[in-house]
């Protein structure tokens, strides 16, 4: 599952990079599965501790196997996004709107592969959803700030990484108002 979410994860990448071309062809693939697999091995930790405190029997290694089955399921829907991504990359130059394209994919994607982590915790016997519930909320928060760790991943950059730390929130309202800036 991890290998065929590495792929799918490369390949949507290209197409992400397909909007900015050049060196994007190669930055954005590396920034979003990098990004992915650091956000799933950043928040496996606080996954298994939720399952434990909410009573489940579910070891490290299921725990594991479902966060596998969540990447793998999210990068299939984005491989599944990709031919709309690629059409619009190729027919608006607005970093903002391609932007919010991409998150609404991965949204969706999150909320398909979310589900499927959520059915697979059913069955570990815990008491309590709550703590996957708070669980649910920090990989949300930790992958959309990756989305500011990494950034740029659509548009360009002098640098791979950017030399300022931002909240996901700040970057995208720059985002947003240099879109606005570079319309008018």
């Amino acid at each position: 599952m991890l290998f065929g979410a590495f792929m799918s994860s490369l390949v949507y990448g290209l197409v992400v990079g397909t909007f900015s071309m050049g060196a994007q062809l190669w930055v954005a693939p590396l920034k979003i599965t990098g990004g992915l697999f650091v956000t799933a091995a950043i928040c496996l930790p606080s996954l298994y501790i939720f399952a434990c405190v909410s009573g489940s029997r579910a070891g490290l290694r299921e725990l594991g196997g479902l966060l596998a089955g969540l990447l793998m399921l999210m990068t299939l829907l984005l491989i599944g996004f990709a031919p709309v991504a690629w059409l619009f990359s190729q027919s608006t130059q607005s970093l903002a709107w391609m932007g919010a394209l991409h998150l609404v994919f991965w949204f969706i994607a999150t909320c398909f592969g979310l589900r499927f982590l959520a059915e697979g915790f059913s069955h570990s016997q815990a008491r309590s959803k709550a703590g996957l519930h708070t669980w649910v909320v920090i990989f949300v928060l930790v992958a959309v700030q990756m989305t500011a760790a990494l950034r740029p991943i659509i548009g360009t950059a002098g640098s791979f990484l950017p030399a300022e730390k931002k909240f996901f929130v700040t970057y995208w309202g720059d985002c947003l108002k240099t879109d606005s800036a570079a319309t008018h």
